[in-house]
């Protein structure tokens, strides 16, 4: 059973504050009997000593549906549609969400923020990973700037000496970003955070994807040792190229679900955070690291697959694939340049 530090409270209270909880607040800290169980021992002693109210909801765990197994999705179903959990968490002034999987696309989440609920999705990792990931109040103005970049573009281009060659049509994107706290009432972000991010409407991505050597397969949690070329053809990975061990894994993976919606693309963005590290997984065992870090890690781009209600699409097949040495441009202005934030 790992030990609570102290500066590991203080970090939480670090945290918590700039999410704005203040003394009195209704204060929920969600979990499952599988998360974790320091992060909500942190988040509750965090919160009790902020003077909140605090009230902890616990989730069994559910049967497996899934043909394979699913990680890192953001897409917890925990709380599988029970209505007083729900009811709990939206008349809440903010809920410390350490869940396995997290809120970001659960089915409830839009009731729960509905009701004016600020949510902190408090990633699956050892503490360690969050300290050095700290969000600071600055953060904010980054990554606002960078969805203002995002939102005001018309497409993105995206290219690699690998050979990754993208092009995205951001007409009717969704762009959304995470700075690793939130203080406004009926929004989510994570932790870590520092990132920028476009769903896509349906249609809007063709080219060629390569997946270089050390690029990351955050589902597996594996740096490739061999390139992998993905052909994309209005959204959807038609051809997943490479006669090795990782190009056979991510073609069994994909081929699993049976689901052709699982191909497509989810959303595309890139990283913000210079405190994440790409290298970090090489650190922690498999259990101990999620691997939102990677996603944030500055200068990385962050191409997913699954998910993707702007384009109607709806699956439990979900691929994080963090890029490195890409090149972004937007409109003709360049914001990565061989994987180097501008």
């Amino acid at each position: 059973m790992m030990k609570v530090e102290a500066a590991w409270i203080d970090m939480f209270v670090q945290v918590f504050s700039l999410c704005g909880v203040q003394r009195g607040d209704a204060c929920a800290v969600l979990s499952q009997t599988q998360s974790r169980p320091i992060l909500p021992q942190l988040a509750e002693l965090a919160l009790a000593r902020l003077g909140a109210r605090v009230f902890h909801v616990v989730l069994p765990g559910k049967p497996l549906t899934a043909p394979v197994p699913v990680r890192s999705t953001g897409a917890s179903d925990a709380i599988g549609g029970l209505e007083p959990v729900v009811q709990a968490l939206a008349s809440s002034v903010f809920i410390a969400d350490c869940t396995v999987e997290g809120l970001q696309h659960a089915a409830e989440l839009p009731r729960i923020l509905k009701g004016g609920a600020r949510v902190l999705a408090i990633s699956n990792e050892h503490p360690e990973i969050l300290e050095r990931c700290l969000p600071q109040a600055a953060d904010e103005a980054v990554v606002r700037d960078a969805m203002r970049r995002l939102k005001s573009a018309r497409a993105m281009q995206v290219t690699s000496a690998a050979g990754t060659d993208l092009r995205i049509d951001l007409a009717d994107a969704r762009v959304g970003g995470v700075w690793g706290f939130t203080a406004k009432p009926g929004s989510l972000s994570h932790w870590p955070g520092g990132l920028v991010l476009a769903f896509p409407a349906s249609g809007s991505v063709n080219g060629t994807l390569v997946l270089d050597r050390g690029d990351v397969n955050l589902t597996f949690k594996r740096y490739l040792q061999d390139p992998v070329k993905l052909v994309i053809e209005n959204d959807h990975a038609v051809q997943v190229l490479g006669d090795h061990v990782d190009g056979e894994m991510m073609r069994g993976y994909f081929a699993s679900w049976n689901d052709p919606e699982a191909y497509a693309v989810s959303h595309l963005g890139w990283g913000l955070n210079r405190a994440a590290r790409w290298d970090a997984m090489t650190f922690y065992d498999k259990a101990d690291f999620n691997g939102t870090e990677l996603r944030a890690f500055a200068g990385n781009f962050l191409y997913s697959t699954g998910a993707n209600e702007v384009a109607g699409r709806h699956t439990l097949g979900h691929f994080d694939l963090p890029l490195r040495g890409c090149t972004v441009v937007l409109d003709g202005q360049t914001v990565v340049d061989q994987g180097r934030l501008l």
